[in-house]
């Protein structure tokens, strides 16, 4: 296993973390309902994606 030497130092560690960039996930719109939905994810309100059903919601049987 490779272990460093001598610590690294403060700046030269943060230097390294400078290039990770957290972002939000993106949100659309359900085709079916219209809800804000993340992206790839069924949608929570009347459970469809990609234009079918996935899951059966109580919206979804009214």
């Amino acid at each position: 296993m490779a272990n460093p030497r001598s610590r690294h130092s403060k700046t030269r560690r943060d230097k390294r973390r400078t290039h990770y960039k957290a972002t939000a996930p993106t949100l659309t719109k359900c085709s079916n309902c219209g809800a804000t939905v993340q992206m790839h994810c069924v949608c929570p309100e009347c459970g469809y994606y990609r234009g079918q059903q996935a899951i059966a919601t109580e919206a979804a049987a009214e």
